[in-house]
């Protein structure tokens, strides 16, 4: 509260001194922006952590997710099979930015939910969908699932929006939720497209074109959590699912940046809400990307 305090005088000075980008500058911006610094200092020291690929546990590992033992007082409900969660990071990142949100799937049912990492130096999108089919596939056979559930944060929501869209991944992949991903191109950071994956990620790219082709059938549904606070998704609505053939739901977070996306409990909560809520019937055609939602977590 002393800090807030402080900074309030200081807003009319902010205004006209700071780009135009920023001459709306309030308090939720900067609550905003002092926790996306926070989450990159936490983030850069687990980063090493998530750098192998995670040991992938099997039934018979010791490492797999144990059952409550049997007591006679134990009644259990037939329940349907959850589907495994792949989660998959952005650009120049790796597994350990999904911690959090890990701990959170696991608590609330999740069992088995897998980490995969793809190379900095990947070059094509294609390529990386490629990659992440072959996963899928791999963790399809050791888990007996015929389905997964996606989380991609950024690029990697683009990876396997490309997998589900253009690869036949809609077969085997129930819902993906996208949090913060380019799906009509982001032109921030110029500078970057030294890099040929951040070309991919520009507005009217070869990918992004193949992306905006016709769709009919596509199985999978879509999730996607944009934020009116994304300083990486220039203009932010790029986060948005736009396409007549998909079943797509787009919900609005406010109050947070790029990085706190796969970080923050309220937009974990949202998440595990929409892969519970895959089973429930959805619009089609032009009636699913009409669907938005909001949450506030400022």
């Amino acid at each position: 509260m002393k800090v807030i305090r402080a900074v309030q005088p200081l807003l009319p000075l902010c205004e006209r001194v700071l780009p135009s980008r920023l001459a709306g500058l309030s308090i939720t911006l900067l609550k905003a922006t002092a926790l996306e610094i926070a989450i990159l200092a936490g983030h850069l020291l687990l980063y090493p952590s998530g750098i192998a690929q995670e040991r992938r546990a099997t039934a018979t590992d010791p490492a797999a997710p144990s059952t409550l033992p049997e007591t006679p007082t134990t009644t259990h409900l037939p329940t349907e099979p959850k589907p495994p969660v792949v989660l998959l990071h952005g650009f120049i990142d790796n597994r350990s930015v999904f911690v959090l949100l890990r701990r959170s799937l696991a608590q609330h049912g999740r069992q088995q939910v897998e980490s995969l990492n793809y190379s900095p130096l990947t070059c094509d999108i294609r390529t990386a969908a490629e990659l992440l089919g072959r996963h899928i596939e791999e963790i399809c056979r050791r888990t007996g699932h015929p389905q997964v559930d996606i989380v991609g944060h950024s690029l990697g929501g683009l990876i396997a929006r490309y997998y589900v869209q253009r690869l036949g991944g809609d077969f085997r992949v129930r819902t993906l939720v996208t949090l913060g991903t380019p799906h009509s191109g982001t032109r921030v950071a110029p500078l970057a497209d030294a890099h040929p994956i951040v070309r991919q990620m520009r507005p009217g790219s070869q990918v992004l074109e193949e992306l905006r082709l016709p769709a009919p059938g596509c199985r999978t549904r879509f999730v996607s959590f944009w934020s009116d606070l994304d300083q990486l998704m220039d203009p932010p609505q790029t986060a948005c699912v736009d396409h007549p053939d998909l079943l797509a739901q787009n919900v609005q977070v406010t109050g947070v940046g790029h990085l706190a996306l796969p970080v923050h409990p309220a937009v974990a909560t949202g998440i595990r809400q929409a892969l519970d809520q895959s089973d429930a019937p959805v619009a089609t055609g032009a009636q699913a990307g009409a669907q938005t939602g909001g949450l506030t977590v400022a």
